[in-house]
């Protein structure tokens, strides 16, 4: 947990690389995250990122989480709320108290690596719908799948719908896809 602050600065970075990427055409592509395109997951994104900084530092987010957070320039709003949330992760007691989601009221930890679970596992979901599974940041996704593992697993957030259930890959697969495989998304048709 001692890092998570700098894993989130990665997923932001990483995420940002991946979201430049996306073509205006591309907002339309379907994602793992079912029912979800690419439009869709960029804005839950964007709106969580607002949502844990607003948190973070006792604001109001001044929208709800599915509120139309990107308007009509997708790259902006996220930049921007990267530089919102990536202030708030830095305040020198972000991780100190207890931080209220949608979940309830976690850990300041907790809370840090629910967050660093949705920013890089949407990045992820964006760059595999983009087909650019290239930019996903295979160090960091294989740290994060280790964490969860031993933590003893996300069978508990299972049962919400938060994540599917777990799809077996092969150990030799980029970590990208292994992390995707854990929480449930079906990637293996998706990308090389």
């Amino acid at each position: 947990m001692d890092n998570v602050i700098g894993q989130i600065d990665r997923a932001l970075d990483a995420t940002g690389a991946i979201v430049a990427a996306v073509e205006r055409a591309g907002l339309a592509a379907s994602t793992p995250c079912r029912d979800w395109d690419v439009r869709a997951v960029l804005n839950h994104t964007v709106g969580g990122m607002h949502i844990f900084a607003a948190a973070l530092s006792g604001t109001d987010a001044s929208a709800e989480h599915d509120s139309d957070w990107l308007g009509g320039d997708p790259q902006g709003a996220y930049a921007a709320a990267a530089e919102v949330d990536r202030a708030a992760w830095h305040r020198p007691d972000a991780l100190d108290g207890t931080v209220g989601i949608s979940l309830g009221e976690l850990p300041g930890p907790a809370a840090a690596l629910v967050h660093l679970t949705e920013v890089l596992v949407h990045g992820v979901d964006i760059a595999v719908a983009i087909d650019r599974p290239d930019l996903a940041d295979d160090e960091l996704c294989g740290e994060l799948l280790a964490t969860m593992q031993a933590m003893g697993g996300i069978d508990s957030f299972r049962a919400p719908g938060i994540f599917g259930p777990e799809i077996v890959v092969a150990e030799e697969e980029p970590a990208h896809r292994r992390l995707l495989a854990y929480v449930g998304r079906e990637v293996l048709a998706r990308t090389p």
